[in-house]
């Protein structure tokens, strides 16, 4: 027999306003991809920052922007997303399960295939750079756990808004932080990839939602 149905991934207070951000969101991506299609340069905004070059940062917090980098490093995220679905599964919250590995995987999808549309590059042109798939993928996981706890804790819309975003602002910034640092990234790369993970993580939760709603999800 049925159980009840796995609680939303997207809780109900927070729906109105992440369906906005999503959409505000994806102005940025959008508008810099424009920007910078074609550039293997940095702009006048990347200028601001910190520029990327192979010795930005040394030791010991070369060794700290490695550590961070390695979290999205294919071997780094997969451990990141086995023991993200091994905790939703031991709480049996397979619908969350199932959100973390489609907002990640489709966050860098999206960030990869928008590479390839930009076409910028950084340090030659094989080395294709808007948006960082990094900053998306970490941002993308830290969005997913934010939703989980706001849900879980039953956060109010201004408590939960506040966590959501904080959360995907601290782990933006802080993989932002080491790919500039290592040279990988240009700064409004970090910012391509931030925004990116904000549009397609709530969508993501929504199309989750809807059909685990439809009854293909459930406590058993």
């Amino acid at each position: 027999m049925a159980g009840p149905p796995s609680p939303p991934v997207l809780p109900p207070p927070l729906r109105a306003w992440l369906a906005l951000i999503a959409a505000l969101a994806a102005l940025p991506v959008v508008v810099l991809g424009v920007m910078y299609a074609g550039h293997t340069e940095s702009g006048t905004v990347d200028r601001w920052f910190i520029q990327p070059t192979d010795d930005s940062v040394g030791q010991p917090w070369r060794g700290v922007a490695l550590a961070v980098d390695f979290l999205a490093e294919p071997a780094g995220a997969a451990l990141l997303i086995v023991a993200a679905v091994a905790g939703c599964l031991l709480l049996r919250r397979p619908r969350t399960a199932v959100f973390v590995v489609l907002a990640t995987g489709l966050t860098v999808v999206t960030a990869t295939l928008l590479k390839f549309l930009v076409g910028r590059t950084i340090h030659g042109p094989d080395n294709l750079s808007y948006p960082s798939g990094h900053t998306g993928f970490l941002t993308a996981l830290a969005l997913v756990a934010a939703l989980f706890t706001a849900g879980l804790l039953g956060l109010g819309r201004t408590a939960g808004l506040l966590l959501v975003l904080v959360s995907a602002l601290v782990a933006g910034a802080a993989m932002g932080w080491a790919q500039v640092a290592l040279g990988a990234h240009y700064p409004t790369d970090i910012l391509g990839g931030l925004c990116t993970a904000l549009a397609v993580v709530p969508v993501t939760a929504l199309l989750v939602d809807r059909v685990a709603d439809s009854g293909r999800w459930k406590h058993r």
